[in-house]
């Protein structure tokens, strides 16, 4: 309240101005986003190509690894396991299969191959297996067997599939020798290999089916190098996450709450995209979204 012979205080406000751009500065501007912008989008095309050729760098290299493996099938006794031996072969895209002194291949090998078919009409026939190594320079020879050695049989000392996996080199020429249906590969056989391997089961029982041990060992080989062939089903690369993360920290940013709450919401947003399984597709499809929201708000 003002009293009578109070002193008036003029009150000087301050009032803030924008300054008006020029029609020159304002094209620069203009010039220097869309540069900045295209640039950013270069950034992101560079980037999707380089995953594009390791993608394509992993098929061949996988496709190299195919091709270099042999499967054979060391003096088979029943045409029938022959044709099963093929179909698990299909399964895992093997084609390179070798029998050493076979019997006939009767209609049951052809029949029980079903879509390995082809694997049993391509099969490379030899009367021994020297012939077979020399023939195609095999660098590196592995022997399956059903019993485990000890140490005092240091020839049968075998490796589990999961370490076979582990201890064999993709671009060498590489023979996988399965035996006989009732006596298995004899000890020569071994020795004359660089490996073992073994499956481990029950003692009680320990001799598996010829396709069985073949599908179990196929699959160690196997399990980190082939994906999912369905479309829609590829898991998110690290690229396409930090893109989606990025956006949210942009929306997030337009939001009218603390600062400790946009860094509370955006760290809880990179938890779950980092430990939810996402696809490919799912994080474009969320990225688009999250963009029309940021246009929106704009």
């Amino acid at each position: 309240m003002i009293k009578i012979g109070d002193a008036a205080v003029s009150e000087q406000k301050v009032v803030e101005t924008t300054p008006v751009s020029s029609p020159e500065e304002e094209k620069k501007a203009e010039k220097k986003s869309t540069s900045t912008k295209k640039a950013k989008s270069r950034g992101q095309s560079l980037a999707i190509k380089d995953l594009q050729q390791n993608k394509k760098d992993e098929e061949n290299e996988l496709d190299t690894f195919k091709s270099n493996i042999y499967i054979v099938f060391v003096e088979c006794e029943t045409p029938g396991n022959i044709g099963f031996l093929a179909r698990t072969m299909a399964n895992f895209g093997l084609k390179n299969l070798v029998l050493i002194n076979p019997p006939t291949l009767t209609p049951e090998a052809y029949y029980q191959a079903t879509h390995g078919k082809y694997i049993v009409e391509n099969a490379l026939v030899y009367p021994t297996l020297d012939e077979f190594y020399q023939s195609k320079r095999i660098d590196f020879k592995i022997a399956s067997t059903g019993i485990a050695g000890g140490s005092y049989n240091l020839s049968r000392i075998p490796l589990k599939p999961e370490q076979l996996s582990k201890s064999i080199n993709i671009n060498n020429k590489i023979a996988i020798l399965f035996g006989r249906e009732g006596d298995g590969l004899s000890n020569k056989e071994i020795e004359d290999c660089d490996l073992c391997v073994s499956i481990p089961t029950d003692p009680t029982y320990p001799i598996l089916n010829i396709s069985h041990a073949a599908a179990i060992i196929f699959y160690e080989l196997f399990k980190n190098k082939h994906e999912y062939a369905v479309e829609g089903l590829e898991e998110s690369t690290s690229l396409e996450k930090e893109y989606l993360i990025k956006d949210m920290a942009e929306l997030i940013d337009k939001i009218d709450i603390p600062d400790h709450k946009k860094k509370t919401g955006l760290r809880s947003f990179k938890n779950i995209i980092n430990r939810a399984f996402i696809t490919g597709r799912e994080a474009h499809t969320f990225k688009g979204i999250l963009r029309r929201l940021k246009m929106k708000m704009e």
